[in-house]
């Protein structure tokens, strides 16, 4: 039976482009270089947001950017699900977010249990969890990127760590970004195509891995 995958992100997971201002290709986003790596063997879906947080909330878009609130509507409606994948903290970055590695675990620990805990229809186990760790901010000469996360170069390089304990703490899988890619220097934040695939081509072995595939 094929095996269902959701890809719980932000702007990483939607493909935002910075060179251009907007989004990757499809088959440059790196949910879609994995679903071609696994092929008929799962289906993956992208639930990207740009500015979605882990926990938190950030009223400046006109859409809801706390993930933890919109989590379980997402959990319910693609149910039934094998394995989820959480690529976010990045935005928790912001100071006027969270503004610190520390939050942004404490957030990632409250989708696990948001997910565990989740009353699935028609008695469907849950899923299995991996926590991917986004690779670190950098610095850039973009001004407002860089203003809006102020102290996030440090944060973020913490985060690898953070959730790598909470991963083994928690029985989750635990995949780091920063190991096959790296954020662009255009604006500090996001991946340009050549690592968005990167990054779900370094993502294969670890999914197949986790879903006895």
């Amino acid at each position: 039976m094929t095996k269902t995958v959701l890809c719980y992100g932000d702007s990483l997971t939607w493909g935002y482009d910075a060179e251009t201002i907007g989004r990757h290709d499809y088959k440059n986003r790196w949910p879609s270089v994995l679903q071609a790596a696994l092929g008929g063997d799962a289906r993956i879906i992208a639930e990207g947001l740009n500015g979605r947080t882990t926990a938190f909330d950030d009223h400046l878009a006109d859409c809801d950017r706390n993930g933890a609130r919109i989590l379980p509507t997402i959990l319910q409606t693609h149910a039934p699900l094998d394995l989820v994948i959480l690529l976010l903290g990045t935005n928790d970055m912001k100071p006027v977010v969270a503004g610190s590695a520390f939050a942004a675990c404490q957030g990632i620990s409250r989708l696990v249990r948001l997910i565990r805990n989740h009353a699935w229809p028609f008695e469907f186990d849950g899923p299995e969890i991996l926590i991917v760790a986004p690779p670190a901010i950098r610095a850039t000469g973009n001004v407002p990127f860089a203003a809006s996360f102020p102290g996030g170069i440090e944060e973020s390089s913490k985060l690898a760590t953070l959730y790598r304990d909470l991963a083994d703490e928690l029985g989750c899988g635990f995949f780091d970004g920063n190991s096959v890619a790296k954020t662009t220097p255009i604006d500090g934040i996001h991946l340009d195509a050549e690592n968005t695939r990167a990054l779900g081509r370094g993502l294969e072995s670890i999914v197949r891995m986790m879903l006895g595939i």
